[in-house]
């Protein structure tokens, strides 16, 4: 008996895993085997007499115009690859081979669900992304905005939070703000919230944003409503020692419990990332600072002076340097001891920092020394003004268990340009004065 193939045909092309499209010139689709439904969530039914077009991620539309400009021209391909959008929402990434019929003026074409390979590739490559980033970045919040990167290219994340978790203070600190706040937050206590459930019981969590600090999370996510809120924890050992929080400000692109295990799965990398980072801030913290009073130490201090005098000499600036030095810090130590005299350098380097900006450099050099470094000042008289709120600072009595302290500093002053062009002659000459005035007290 003779099989008619031809009647055989549509039941062939339904048996294909991969879904068969015809698209009209108009870009209407006239004919989309049954494989659709199980691609994009659509019916036959529902598909046909729809543009295409439409079918196509936002971001992907120009290019898929172009791309199909090329196979009505005769060029067919097998290699293009975009996106769609689901009837539910989700978005599937399509490997197309094209080509044109002549005569019948249709694109035929056969789409091949890559999801899986193309998140697998995208998972290795954001972890690759993230390890490297660990080691190349040179702050903690530019490692956090890679991450952020990273984690964009695989997950919604409109806007990303990186929250880190104080246990013995009960506090979170963000790092990293991707919204309208982009400096880093300091340390407040953990409010309850969804992230604060996050960080306490350690697992992951689809929940909604919350309505005063979206960051926070408001409510768990019903099965009902989507989540537009995702927090997993970062874990370190047997601690967690803060969270990651996504949120999505697309209707259509909201959290599902894929997304969640996939966050999961990269926050252990996130986590390694950032204790890495935190590591080697610590100890570049520790070989430039004091580690009694936590001031810039000599050699920070002559790499900030440094640069202050180029910015001086490019901006035509004054610059004002103050060499200070404790008095009878030995008589302390030996009458007291020195656990007194270290709280008497701590309680020192707290009143400079009270007399100055933010912009100026309070130092540390050795034993009872300390310098100021002034930036774009006025000239002698406003480093006369701070010499002048440092000795008041200092005239009010340091109380103790037991013992009362006045404090007394000796401070030399030195100009740029006029008592020095070079930091060496600066710090030399304000040494040199802070002498003088020390010999001019004892001799009074």
């Amino acid at each position: 008996m003779a099989i008619d193939l031809d009647a055989l045909l549509p039941e062939i092309v339904d048996l294909l895993l991969d879904p068969v499209f015809v698209v009209d010139e108009a870009g209407r689709i006239v004919f989309v085997s049954r494989a659709c439904n199980a691609l994009l969530g659509y019916t036959q039914q529902e598909m046909v007499g729809t543009f295409v077009i439409d079918h196509v991620h936002p971001q992907d539309r120009d290019r898929t115009r172009t791309a199909a400009e090329r196979v009505i021209g005769g060029a067919s391909h097998i290699d293009f690859e975009n996106r769609y959008v689901r009837k539910d929402g989700g978005v599937v990434h399509i490997l197309w081979s094209a080509r044109w019929s002549e005569e019948h003026r249709v694109r035929i074409a056969v789409a091949r669900d890559v999801t899986a390979l193309k998140r697998a590739e995208n998972v290795r490559s954001a972890l690759y992304r993230i390890s490297e980033a660990a080691h190349a970045e040179d702050s903690l919040p530019a490692l956090c905005r890679e991450i952020h990167r990273a984690i964009a290219d695989l997950l919604p994340a409109d806007k990303f939070y990186v929250a880190l978790y104080d246990l013995g203070n009960e506090t979170i600190a963000f790092p990293y703000f991707a919204d309208h706040r982009q400096s880093p937050r300091q340390a407040e206590p953990l409010p309850e919230s969804a992230m604060a459930e996050v960080i306490r019981t350690g697992k992951a969590l689809l929940a909604m944003q919350g309505e005063d600090r979206s960051e926070l999370g408001a409510k768990p996510a019903s099965s009902e409503i989507k989540a537009n809120w995702l927090g997993v924890p970062l874990v370190s050992g047997n601690d967690v020692v803060g969270a990651v929080i996504l949120e999505s400000g697309m209707p259509s692109e909201q959290y599902t419990d894929k997304h969640l295990d996939l966050l999961q799965f990269v926050s252990t990398q996130v986590a390694t990332a950032i204790e890495r980072k935190q590591a080697q801030e610590r100890l570049r913290h520790m070989a430039h600072h004091d580690a009694l009073t936590g001031l810039p130490n000599r050699v920070l201090f002559y790499d900030r002076l440094e640069m202050a005098l180029r910015r001086a000499r490019r901006d035509q600036e004054y610059l004002a340097l103050l060499y200070l030095d404790l008095d009878n810090l030995k008589t302390v130590n030996d009458t007291l001891g020195h656990e007194t005299g270290d709280r008497l350098l701590s309680e020192v380097a707290s009143r400079l920092r009270d007399c100055t900006r933010v912009s100026d450099t309070i130092a540390r050099m050795g034993g009872d020394e300390f310098t100021v470094l002034l930036t774009n000042v006025a000239g002698s008289g406003s480093a006369d003004i701070v010499v002048d709120k440092i000795h008041s600072a200092m005239a009010v009595p340091l109380q103790g268990d037991g013992y009362t302290l006045n404090l007394s500093v000796s401070i030399g002053v030195a100009v740029y340009p006029s008592d020095g062009e070079e930091a060496g002659s600066l710090v030399r000459n304000a040494d040199a004065d802070m002498y003088t005035q020390k010999q001019s007290a004892r001799s009074k």
